[in-house]
Protein backbone atom coordinates (compact mmCIF):
# COMPACT_ATOMS: atom_id res chain seq x y z
CA UNK A 1 0.00 0.00 0.00
CA UNK A 2 0.86 3.72 -0.25
CA UNK A 3 1.05 6.16 2.85
CA UNK A 4 -0.25 9.45 2.88
CA UNK A 5 2.82 10.81 1.00
CA UNK A 6 2.42 8.81 -2.08
CA UNK A 7 5.69 6.37 -0.67
CA UNK A 8 4.68 2.73 -1.67
CA UNK A 9 5.66 0.45 1.81
CA UNK A 10 7.24 -2.10 0.96
CA UNK A 11 9.99 -3.49 3.53
CA UNK A 12 9.60 -4.46 6.84
CA UNK A 13 12.00 -4.83 10.03
CA UNK A 14 11.18 -7.15 12.49
CA UNK A 15 13.14 -7.13 15.58
CA UNK A 16 12.67 -10.63 16.89
CA UNK A 17 14.62 -9.61 20.34
CA UNK A 18 16.83 -6.27 21.62
CA UNK A 19 19.20 -8.64 23.10
CA UNK A 20 22.82 -8.60 22.09
CA UNK A 21 26.00 -10.56 22.76
CA UNK A 22 27.89 -7.32 22.13
CA UNK A 23 27.36 -3.64 23.44
CA UNK A 24 28.03 -1.29 20.49
CA UNK A 25 28.48 2.07 21.65
CA UNK A 26 25.83 3.57 19.19
CA UNK A 27 23.32 0.54 20.18
CA UNK A 28 22.84 0.15 23.29
CA UNK A 29 23.75 1.13 27.33
CA UNK A 30 26.85 -0.36 28.57
CA UNK A 31 25.01 -2.74 31.09
CA UNK A 32 22.89 -3.71 28.20
CA UNK A 33 19.19 -4.29 28.56
CA UNK A 34 16.02 -4.61 31.35
CA UNK A 35 14.58 -8.27 30.75
CA UNK A 36 11.24 -7.93 30.32
CA UNK A 37 8.75 -10.40 31.20
CA UNK A 38 8.37 -13.09 28.33
CA UNK A 39 4.94 -12.58 28.08
CA UNK A 40 5.79 -8.70 27.07
CA UNK A 41 7.56 -9.90 23.93
CA UNK A 42 6.02 -10.79 20.76
CA UNK A 43 6.34 -14.68 20.60
CA UNK A 44 6.99 -16.23 17.24
CA UNK A 45 3.52 -16.86 16.60
CA UNK A 46 2.12 -13.16 16.68
CA UNK A 47 5.63 -11.97 14.70
CA UNK A 48 4.69 -14.81 11.88
CA UNK A 49 1.22 -13.21 11.86
CA UNK A 50 2.49 -10.03 12.17
CA UNK A 51 4.16 -10.57 8.55
CA UNK A 52 1.20 -11.88 7.20
CA UNK A 53 -0.94 -8.98 7.73
CA UNK A 54 2.01 -7.09 6.70
CA UNK A 55 2.14 -9.05 3.69
CA UNK A 56 -1.45 -8.92 2.66
CA UNK A 57 -0.51 -4.71 2.67
CA UNK A 58 2.10 -4.86 0.37
CA UNK A 59 5.10 -5.78 1.96
CA UNK A 60 7.40 -7.88 0.35
CA UNK A 61 10.87 -7.95 1.91
CA UNK A 62 11.63 -8.80 5.71
CA UNK A 63 14.53 -7.67 7.24
CA UNK A 64 15.15 -9.79 10.47
CA UNK A 65 17.04 -7.80 13.23
CA UNK A 66 17.24 -7.49 16.93
CA UNK A 67 19.61 -6.47 19.00
CA UNK A 68 21.42 -9.27 17.46
CA UNK A 69 19.03 -12.25 16.26
CA UNK A 70 21.24 -14.77 16.35
CA UNK A 71 20.93 -14.77 20.51
CA UNK A 72 17.21 -15.80 19.63
CA UNK A 73 16.43 -19.59 20.38
CA UNK A 74 14.18 -20.40 18.49
CA UNK A 75 15.69 -17.84 15.23
CA UNK A 76 15.76 -20.68 12.23
CA UNK A 77 11.76 -22.00 13.54
CA UNK A 78 11.40 -17.66 13.13
CA UNK A 79 13.00 -17.51 9.27
CA UNK A 80 11.60 -20.50 8.01
CA UNK A 81 8.35 -19.17 9.25
CA UNK A 82 8.57 -16.01 7.47
CA UNK A 83 9.79 -17.27 4.19
CA UNK A 84 6.78 -19.49 3.80
CA UNK A 85 4.60 -16.51 4.13
CA UNK A 86 2.89 -15.98 0.55
CA UNK A 87 3.78 -12.80 -0.75
CA UNK A 88 6.82 -12.75 1.19
CA UNK A 89 10.12 -12.42 -1.95
CA UNK A 90 12.80 -11.98 0.13
CA UNK A 91 13.73 -12.59 3.62
CA UNK A 92 17.30 -10.85 4.91
CA UNK A 93 18.67 -10.43 8.28
CA UNK A 94 21.13 -7.96 9.87
CA UNK A 95 23.93 -9.59 12.78
CA UNK A 96 26.98 -8.59 14.35
CA UNK A 97 28.51 -11.56 12.66
CA UNK A 98 30.02 -13.32 15.74
CA UNK A 99 27.96 -15.97 16.07
CA UNK A 100 27.02 -16.55 11.91
CA UNK A 101 30.09 -19.70 11.60
CA UNK A 102 26.88 -21.85 13.71
CA UNK A 103 23.87 -21.11 11.98
CA UNK A 104 25.01 -19.81 8.29
CA UNK A 105 23.78 -22.78 6.34
CA UNK A 106 20.67 -23.81 8.63
CA UNK A 107 19.84 -20.21 7.79
CA UNK A 108 19.97 -20.18 4.46
CA UNK A 109 18.35 -23.25 4.23
CA UNK A 110 15.64 -22.11 6.19
CA UNK A 111 14.78 -19.42 3.48
CA UNK A 112 17.54 -17.00 4.35
CA UNK A 113 18.47 -15.08 1.04
CA UNK A 114 21.08 -12.08 2.14
CA UNK A 115 23.09 -10.83 5.20
CA UNK A 116 23.90 -7.64 6.41
CA UNK A 117 26.90 -7.98 8.66
CA UNK A 118 27.90 -4.81 11.23
CA UNK A 119 31.97 -4.34 11.16
CA UNK A 120 33.23 -0.67 12.09
CA UNK A 121 36.64 -0.99 12.41
CA UNK A 122 39.67 -3.69 10.85
CA UNK A 123 41.51 -3.06 14.45
CA UNK A 124 41.22 -5.75 16.97
CA UNK A 125 41.39 -3.18 19.54
CA UNK A 126 39.36 -0.60 18.45
CA UNK A 127 36.65 -3.34 17.73
CA UNK A 128 37.03 -4.18 21.29
CA UNK A 129 36.17 -0.31 22.10
CA UNK A 130 33.72 0.48 20.06
CA UNK A 131 31.60 -3.22 20.93
CA UNK A 132 32.73 -3.36 24.65
CA UNK A 133 33.02 -6.74 24.86
CA UNK A 134 33.44 -8.22 20.91
CA UNK A 135 36.23 -10.17 19.42
CA UNK A 136 37.26 -8.82 15.88
CA UNK A 137 38.07 -12.89 14.98
CA UNK A 138 34.71 -13.72 15.53
CA UNK A 139 33.91 -11.23 13.17
CA UNK A 140 35.47 -11.49 10.47
CA UNK A 141 34.90 -15.47 10.16
CA UNK A 142 31.48 -14.63 10.07
CA UNK A 143 32.03 -12.80 6.88
CA UNK A 144 33.80 -15.18 5.46
CA UNK A 145 31.42 -18.13 6.63
CA UNK A 146 28.71 -15.86 5.04
CA UNK A 147 30.61 -15.69 1.82
CA UNK A 148 31.23 -19.58 2.27
CA UNK A 149 27.77 -19.92 2.51
CA UNK A 150 26.41 -18.51 -0.51
CA UNK A 151 23.72 -16.04 0.27
CA UNK A 152 22.37 -13.90 -2.64
CA UNK A 153 24.26 -10.56 -0.85
CA UNK A 154 26.31 -9.95 1.80
CA UNK A 155 26.81 -6.49 2.71
CA UNK A 156 29.14 -5.20 5.52
CA UNK A 157 27.68 -2.39 7.43
CA UNK A 158 29.97 0.55 8.68
CA UNK A 159 29.21 3.05 11.02
CA UNK A 160 31.35 6.42 10.29
CA UNK A 161 32.90 7.64 13.26
CA UNK A 162 34.90 10.85 12.82
CA UNK A 163 38.56 10.53 14.98
CA UNK A 164 37.81 6.63 15.59
CA UNK A 165 37.12 4.44 11.93
CA UNK A 166 37.52 7.46 8.95
CA UNK A 167 41.40 6.96 8.92
CA UNK A 168 40.24 3.51 7.88
CA UNK A 169 38.13 3.64 4.93
CA UNK A 170 40.26 2.47 2.65
CA UNK A 171 40.93 -0.44 4.36
CA UNK A 172 37.21 -1.51 4.82
CA UNK A 173 36.54 -0.47 1.39
CA UNK A 174 39.03 -2.89 0.30
CA UNK A 175 37.25 -5.72 1.39
CA UNK A 176 35.54 -5.57 -1.87
CA UNK A 177 38.41 -5.90 -3.86
CA UNK A 178 38.93 -9.50 -1.60
CA UNK A 179 35.50 -10.89 -1.25
CA UNK A 180 31.82 -10.64 -3.29
CA UNK A 181 30.89 -8.40 -0.48
CA UNK A 182 29.05 -4.62 -0.88
CA UNK A 183 30.42 -1.84 1.63
CA UNK A 184 28.31 0.01 3.01
CA UNK A 185 29.10 3.11 4.78
CA UNK A 186 26.47 4.81 7.22
CA UNK A 187 26.28 8.38 8.85
CA UNK A 188 26.41 7.91 12.58
CA UNK A 189 22.84 8.84 13.94
CA UNK A 190 22.79 10.44 17.28
CA UNK A 191 20.53 7.83 19.23
CA UNK A 192 22.93 7.86 22.62
CA UNK A 193 24.26 9.98 24.99
CA UNK A 194 27.88 7.88 25.39
CA UNK A 195 30.60 9.84 26.08
CA UNK A 196 32.49 8.03 23.97
CA UNK A 197 31.39 10.19 20.70
CA UNK A 198 31.95 14.17 20.57
CA UNK A 199 30.66 16.49 17.68
CA UNK A 200 33.56 15.66 15.86
CA UNK A 201 32.04 12.23 15.79
CA UNK A 202 29.46 13.07 13.11
CA UNK A 203 30.89 13.06 9.76
CA UNK A 204 29.34 13.56 6.28
CA UNK A 205 29.49 10.40 4.11
CA UNK A 206 31.06 12.42 1.24
CA UNK A 207 34.02 12.10 3.12
CA UNK A 208 34.24 8.41 1.89
CA UNK A 209 33.76 9.97 -1.94
CA UNK A 210 37.15 12.41 -0.99
CA UNK A 211 39.12 9.21 0.66
CA UNK A 212 38.47 7.08 -2.41
CA UNK A 213 38.25 9.05 -5.59
CA UNK A 214 38.03 8.18 -8.21
CA UNK A 215 34.95 6.18 -7.57
CA UNK A 216 33.12 4.47 -10.50
CA UNK A 217 29.64 5.19 -10.27
CA UNK A 218 26.60 2.76 -10.35
CA UNK A 219 23.19 1.68 -10.53
CA UNK A 220 20.90 1.88 -7.67
CA UNK A 221 19.28 -1.02 -6.23
CA UNK A 222 16.81 -0.23 -4.63
CA UNK A 223 18.11 1.15 -1.33
CA UNK A 224 18.89 4.24 0.30
CA UNK A 225 22.31 3.90 -0.70
CA UNK A 226 24.40 5.55 -3.40
CA UNK A 227 26.19 2.11 -4.86
CA UNK A 228 29.73 2.94 -5.94
CA UNK A 229 32.79 0.77 -7.39
CA UNK A 230 36.40 0.79 -6.85
CA UNK A 231 38.35 -0.53 -9.93
CA UNK A 232 38.37 -4.38 -9.96
CA UNK A 233 36.23 -4.70 -7.40
CA UNK A 234 33.80 -7.52 -6.31
CA UNK A 235 31.47 -5.64 -4.89
CA UNK A 236 30.35 -2.32 -4.72
CA UNK A 237 30.60 0.36 -1.93
CA UNK A 238 27.77 2.42 -0.64
CA UNK A 239 27.05 5.55 1.00
CA UNK A 240 23.76 5.90 3.36
CA UNK A 241 23.12 9.44 4.45
CA UNK A 242 20.34 10.03 7.19
CA UNK A 243 21.81 12.82 8.85
CA UNK A 244 23.22 15.12 6.02
CA UNK A 245 21.24 13.85 3.06
CA UNK A 246 17.91 12.73 4.21
CA UNK A 247 16.02 10.24 2.26
CA UNK A 248 12.77 10.20 3.76
CA UNK A 249 11.18 10.94 0.51
CA UNK A 250 12.16 7.49 -0.65
CA UNK A 251 11.67 5.72 2.52
CA UNK A 252 9.30 2.22 2.06
CA UNK A 253 10.09 0.74 5.33
CA UNK A 254 8.57 0.16 8.45
CA UNK A 255 9.32 -1.50 11.81
CA UNK A 256 7.99 -3.94 14.52
CA UNK A 257 10.04 -4.10 17.69
CA UNK A 258 10.49 -7.15 19.69
CA UNK A 259 7.83 -6.23 22.24
CA UNK A 260 4.70 -5.45 19.69
CA UNK A 261 5.23 -1.96 18.62
CA UNK A 262 4.98 -0.67 14.94
CA UNK A 263 7.23 2.30 14.39
CA UNK A 264 6.40 4.12 11.50
CA UNK A 265 9.47 6.04 11.28
CA UNK A 266 12.86 5.33 13.01
CA UNK A 267 13.14 8.74 14.56
CA UNK A 268 9.90 9.48 16.07
CA UNK A 269 8.35 8.49 19.26
CA UNK A 270 5.16 7.30 17.30
CA UNK A 271 4.31 3.85 17.89
CA UNK A 272 1.38 1.29 17.77
CA UNK A 273 1.05 -1.34 19.92
CA UNK A 274 -0.26 -4.99 17.99
CA UNK A 275 0.99 -7.16 20.67
CA UNK A 276 -1.91 -9.26 21.60
CA UNK A 277 -4.31 -8.46 18.84
CA UNK A 278 -5.31 -11.11 16.53
CA UNK A 279 -5.01 -10.65 12.55
CA UNK A 280 -7.65 -8.56 12.01
CA UNK A 281 -6.55 -6.59 14.76
CA UNK A 282 -3.01 -6.56 13.75
CA UNK A 283 -4.12 -5.71 10.27
CA UNK A 284 -5.89 -2.92 11.14
CA UNK A 285 -2.83 -0.97 13.12
CA UNK A 286 -0.27 -1.67 10.94
CA UNK A 287 -2.45 -0.23 8.29
CA UNK A 288 -3.03 2.63 10.74
CA UNK A 289 0.63 2.80 11.16
CA UNK A 290 1.60 3.08 7.97
CA UNK A 291 -0.51 6.08 6.97
CA UNK A 292 0.64 7.68 9.80
CA UNK A 293 4.20 7.85 8.29
CA UNK A 294 5.43 11.30 8.56
CA UNK A 295 6.98 12.89 5.53
CA UNK A 296 10.18 13.11 7.31
CA UNK A 297 12.15 13.04 10.27
CA UNK A 298 13.62 15.51 12.19
CA UNK A 299 16.94 17.20 11.85
CA UNK A 300 19.75 15.00 13.53
CA UNK A 301 23.09 16.52 15.24
CA UNK A 302 25.32 15.91 17.89
CA UNK A 303 22.81 19.18 19.61
CA UNK A 304 19.33 17.42 17.99
CA UNK A 305 19.10 13.53 19.18
CA UNK A 306 17.02 11.01 17.60
CA UNK A 307 13.39 11.57 19.12
CA UNK A 308 13.01 7.66 18.62
CA UNK A 309 12.23 6.93 22.59
CA UNK A 310 14.72 4.14 22.48
CA UNK A 311 17.97 2.89 21.53
CA UNK A 312 18.87 1.00 18.54
CA UNK A 313 19.01 -2.47 20.43
CA UNK A 314 15.32 -1.57 21.14
CA UNK A 315 13.96 -0.96 18.06
CA UNK A 316 15.99 -3.11 15.66
CA UNK A 317 18.58 -1.98 13.97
Amino acid sequence: MTDSFDREITYLRLSVTDKCNLRCRYCMPAEGVCSLPHERMLSQEEMVMAVRASSELGIRKVRITGGEPLVKKNILSIVENVAAVPGIEKVAMTTNGTLLPSFARELKSAGLRSINISLDTLDAEKYRTISRVGNLEDALKGIECAVETGFERVKINTVLIGGFNDDEIEKLAGLTLRYPVDVRFIELMPMTQDDFFSPDSFIPGSVVLERLAPLERVAPDGSVARLYRLDAALGSVGIISPVSDLFCSECNRIRITADGYVKPCLHSRSEFLIKGLDYDGMKAVIEDAIMSKPARHSTLSYEERSSAGRSMNAIGG
